[in-house]
């Protein structure tokens, strides 16, 4: 093992001479990882070793630069006061600081912690600040204590909500609610989030009482953390807390509600949805969330809907969504009505009178659909499918008869081919599928 470990650090410091970094890392890392580490051999060059491993951290690539922080990791915390000098180089390339940082935060020690809260509090840069808190946050609790001083100042309060949020232990919670009534919007919208995470008695009240707050990302953050929460929903009435937020001056809310009403899945929620969905004032934006909600609600009630938004709208978006999102359902006792859905809008006389692009692009959605589906009885429409004068509509009808049950398909196929009555177009069509077979 001597002899090995002495050959390597040999071979090092011919491929640091020769400033080739590439083997250089390779040779420290068969040092430091793949050889004990306590090595009396390893722990005697090992400040030796250090210095190698920083020069790759100081003239590597990005490559280079990320494998080497294993090998400084490994050393020890003989590597901190070095890395702490490149942290607070101000003249030191921003890159090789950003490595810095983040090496540090693999450390958990009170010196890099200390180094990363200075930081925070001091640096300009907003690349370096933002690593610093998620270096502090991956610490985890040994860096608690640190964050919450950090929560006094002003200036590195919202940073440190952001590290703290990323530790998502417990220890956290009774830091973050010192902070929770904050006067900076971004500092009350990040604390909810952080909150939001956890199933704490104390969290739930402050949410409800949030989605009032005068400020727009603190009411979503209110309504995202609420969406969370689907096992409240009937203690703390949250169809009806929620609401009223599908109707907020802000859009961004809108839409978070209507995600977050998608999560409690009651036809209540739905009923909701639906309503904001067929009014004339609600935005484009807006709408098409909802028809994705009323997917996700995952009810009856909610493909109902989407069928009756089918019936009403004129909107070419909103069909194409509506028609996307049911062929994507997923929830095994929805199928089944999706698919029947689908095979009466394809079999519908709305969509043989629209633009024959328009058209085109809705049969092709349903073809697709109804593969996804997996429903048999969509074999004998989709054949039909296949005299359509449009190709990606024939394709996909293909596509989708392959995923029903090929063979059945196929046999189908097979014995309408040489009938004599079907119109030239599908007898086209079935043999450009066999053929495609």
């Amino acid at each position: 093992m001597v002899n090995q470990i002495n050959q390597l650090l040999v071979q090092a410091q011919a491929a640091f001479d020769a400033a080739d970094w590439f083997l250089l890392t390779q040779y420290l890392q068969q040092l430091i990882l793949t050889v004990d580490s306590n090595h009396p051999e390893i722990v005697k060059h090992r400040e030796y070793l250090l210095k190698l491993a920083l020069s790759i951290l100081e003239m590597g690539d990005f490559q280079q630069r990320w494998d080497i922080a294993k090998v400084l990791r490994q050393l020890g915390n003989i590597a901190i006061p070095p890395l702490i000098d490149i942290l607070e180089d101000e003249d030191a390339e921003e890159d090789l600081r950003w490595y810095a940082v983040r090496t540090l935060g693999e450390f958990q020690h009170p010196q890099a912690i200390v180094s990363l809260v200075d930081l925070l509090k001091t640096s300009e840069s907003q690349e370096l600040k933002a690593m610093a808190a998620s270096a502090l946050g991956q610490m985890g609790t040994s860096a608690i204590t640190a964050l919450t001083e950090l929560l006094n100042e002003e200036e590195t309060k919202l940073l440190a909500v952001r590290s703290l949020a990323y530790i998502r232990t417990q220890e956290t919670i009774t830091p973050l609610l010192t902070v929770i009534q904050d006067s900076q919007a971004a500092v009350r919208s990040a604390t909810l989030e952080a909150l939001s995470s956890f199933h704490d008695q104390r969290i739930p009240p402050l949410l409800l009482n949030a989605l009032d707050d005068v400020a727009a990302p603190v009411r979503r953050a209110a309504v995202q953390g609420l969406g969370f929460r689907p096992d409240l929903c009937t203690e703390l009435d949250l169809v009806t807390r929620l609401q009223p937020r599908l109707s907020d001056f802000n859009l961004e809310v809108c839409c978070a509600a209507a995600i977050a009403l998608s999560r409690m899945g009651t036809d209540e929620a739905a009923q909701h949805l639906f309503q904001v969905l067929i009014s004339p004032h609600t935005p484009l934006k807006l709408q098409l969330e909802i028809i994705r909600a009323l997917v996700w609600v995952e009810t009856l009630s909610g493909l109902a809907y989407l069928q009756q938004a089918l019936a009403q709208t004129t909107s070419e978006i909103l069909w194409q969504e509506i028609i996307t999102v049911l062929g994507q359902v997923q929830k095994p006792q929805l199928m089944t009505p999706a698919a029947e859905i689908l095979l009466n809008v394809l079999q519908s006389q709305h969509l043989n009178t629209v633009t024959n692009p328009f058209g085109a692009r809705i049969r092709s959605a349903i073809a697709l659909g109804l593969g996804q589906l997996g429903n048999n009885q969509a074999v004998e429409p989709l054949i039909l499918l296949l005299a359509d004068a449009n190709q990606i509509v024939r394709l996909n009808a293909i596509a989708a008869l392959k995923k029903l049950d090929g063979e059945a398909a196929y046999q189908r196929l097979l014995q309408l081919a040489p009938n004599s009555t079907i119109t030239p177009d599908l007898q086209q069509g079935i043999a450009i599928a066999l053929a495609e077979w």
